[in-house]
């Protein structure tokens, strides 16, 4: 197989995907499908941030305001069927500043920084090719042992049990840049969920979790948003984002608090302007640019799905704005 960088790789990667959403559901998201909601927030940078830390936009004090989107990993059963809260999966959170200056990476969006992580701390493929293998392994063209390594990080994930998405810990499991540094992010709420309760019957309960929180309790929760430096030069921990960093080695440093309001998100009106909605790693300023064989196949495949989505939907390229207070 050609190298990982290669384009005709990351051109079968986007085949498979859009083939995918083509069949199951044109009008969705081919992965992250399920939504438990979108909120509006804050993302304040720390004043303190160490000086070699201080780059993009971690370069000065400033609080932008941010729309987070909370996830299952899984794709769309079909067009009007989501997968079940219960069903094992990972759980992402996606978040978007708004107001960034400076020129982007990705044109389409020219003011905004996307941030994208789930509830574990590694990836769960080595590289674009295991992207390749995995659609094998699905289609019976390879035996599933063949990628026992990455199957077996994919069932750690699935067996964590989370009861409300704001309370759990979000990494971005693949390395970006920070100006000359290499590094991976992570969000960890303030206040973390220790309880040892039943999975609820309801299959939107994760959904039911976040309305509580925010709307019926009217608690305002808060995320420290953190950065952690690769442990040194070695191109590893680029290349293998199966890898973990080890925190004793290369602790995490707080860079910025996310501050998620009490808030009444539930509504048609902001589902639908969830939908509309398009997150990836390439909404980014350079300083920021992902790394890595697995994010330069994101560039092109995120795209290219969100593209198809909003043809689908007959839906217009419009810049996400900050939360007025009607919606």
């Amino acid at each position: 197989m050609s190298q990982i960088t290669n384009a005709e790789i990351i051109d079968q990667i986007v085949a498979g995907a859009v083939q995918d959403q083509a069949a199951k559901a044109p009008g969705l998201r081919q992965a992250h499908a399920k939504s438990h909601g979108c909120a509006w927030g804050n993302f304040v940078v720390n004043e303190n941030i160490p000086e070699a830390l201080r780059v993009g936009i971690f370069s000065h004090v400033k609080t932008y305001p941010i729309w987070v989107r909370f996830s299952n990993g899984a794709g769309p059963m079909s067009q009007v069927q989501l997968q079940p809260d219960q069903i094992p999966d990972a759980r992402g959170l996606a978040i978007k500043l708004l107001q960034v200056e400076g020129k982007k990476v990705l044109e389409d969006e020219p003011n905004t920084q996307d941030f994208v992580m789930i509830n574990h701390p590694v990836f769960f493929i080595r590289d674009a090719e295991d992207y390749i293998r995995l659609a094998e392994v699905t289609a019976g063209k390879l035996p599933p042992e063949s990628m026992a390594y990455e199957f077996g990080i994919l069932e750690q994930i699935r067996t964590k049990k989370t009861l409300n998405p704001l309370r759990i810990q979000y990494w971005s499991g693949t390395a970006f840049r920070l100006g000359s540094h290499t590094i991976k992010f992570s969000a960890k709420p303030q206040i973390l969920d220790d309880a040892d309760l039943p999975i609820p019957e309801s299959e939107n309960y994760l959904r039911e979790a976040i309305a509580k929180t925010l709307t019926v309790d009217k608690t305002d929760v808060y995320f420290d948003f953190l950065i952690q430096l690769a442990p040194d030069e070695d191109p590893k921990w680029v290349d293998d984002p199966t890898l973990l960093w080890d925190e004793s080695v290369s602790p995490f440093i707080k860079v910025a608090t996310i501050h998620i309001p009490a808030q009444e998100f539930n509504t048609p009106a902001r589902q639908q302007f969830d939908e509309s909605l398009s997150f990836t790693p390439w909404h980014t300023l350079p300083e920021h640019e992902p790394l890595g064989s697995v994010n330069t196949s994101r560039l092109k495949l995120y795209q290219t799905i969100a593209n198809n989505r909003r043809q689908h939907n007959q839906n217009a390229l419009t810049e996400p704005q900050p939360y007025a207070g009607n919606s």
